[in-house]
């Protein structure tokens, strides 16, 4: 899937609502604990319920691997059920992998070659040649790093050295590794007063944006900073809509909460004429 298709369908559904697969078999319903496969059983209702509004779904692998073999096979399962049933649905892996460059080639193989991701999260700390072998797989995409939400950010993405943070010479250099049909980049949504700012550096690529919804960050100013002329936006939310209801409903208020978020998207795209 390149740049244009993920902007058709995102045109198509009047939304860019990722929604984060973050199961956490503690809070799964008690109804489905019974079930051969209670994980995938869960993110399989999430998913039927909820994929006329999403355009996307973000898997993060922690959630699974936490439970060896038996959790990859609950997300091997749930990639392949949405590819199997809605394939036009973009399928991130939030693995947040980066190392040596034949590892990160052993990485991309478990992620766009075993399973069929079409992207994955890469941290950018160790280099060029840590990221270019998630580069090589035919369209597939990287989404790379660059300003995170949570508190420890500061520790290093703010750091300015010749007037230049650390988080603006990852978006300057990186885009000579990738394309706008094969690279897209991390900001956190508690941190959308920056878009502004990063979409002066990356004026085309799509950005991921967590933290809407639990965490509080505000979907009208990420959709006001970082909106361009193909949207250029995948906002991500999990727990607001995954766990919003813990009963034998869960799936139904779960496509509630999922239909509330595309309706207020649709408004942004209908204000920056996108539709």
């Amino acid at each position: 899937m390149d740049h244009s298709k993920l902007f058709e369908n995102i045109i198509k559904k009047r939304s860019f609502l990722c929604v984060g697969l973050d199961s956490e078999i503690e809070k799964i319903p008690s109804i489905l604990l019974s079930t051969e496969d209670p994980v995938f059983e869960f993110n399989k209702r999430i998913i039927n319920a909820t994929h006329k509004f999403a355009v996307a779904y973000k898997p993060n692998v922690a959630f699974y691997e936490c439970y060896g073999a038996k959790g990859w096979i609950s997300l091997e399962a749930t990639v392949r059920y949405i590819k199997d049933n809605y394939p036009d649905i973009f399928v991130i892996a939030d693995a947040k992998r980066g190392d040596i460059g034949n590892t990160s080639k052993m990485y991309a193989k478990a992620f766009l070659e075993n399973m069929p991701f079409d992207a994955i999260t890469v941290a950018p700390y160790m280099g060029e040649d840590s990221v270019t072998p998630f580069l090589s797989f035919k369209d597939k995409w990287v989404v790379l790093l660059a300003l995170t939400s949570n508190k420890g950010a500061d520790n290093f993405q703010y750091h300015d050295e010749d007037g230049i943070k650390l988080f603006e010479r990852v978006l300057s250099i990186s885009q000579k590794w990738g394309t706008i049909n094969n690279m897209m980049y991390v900001v956190g949504a508690t941190r959308a007063d920056m878009l502004k700012d990063i979409r002066q550096l990356v004026p085309d690529h799509f950005l991921l944006v967590p933290g809407v919804g639990a965490q509080g960050g505000s979907l009208e100013e990420v959709a006001k900073y970082g909106l361009n002329s193909k949207c250029g936006l995948l906002v991500n939310s999990s727990r607001a809509i995954i766990f919003a209801d813990n009963t034998e409903k869960f799936d139904i208020v779960a496509g509630e909460k999922a239909k509330e978020i595309q309706i207020e998207m649709e408004k942004y795209l209908r204000q920056h004429k996108l539709i």
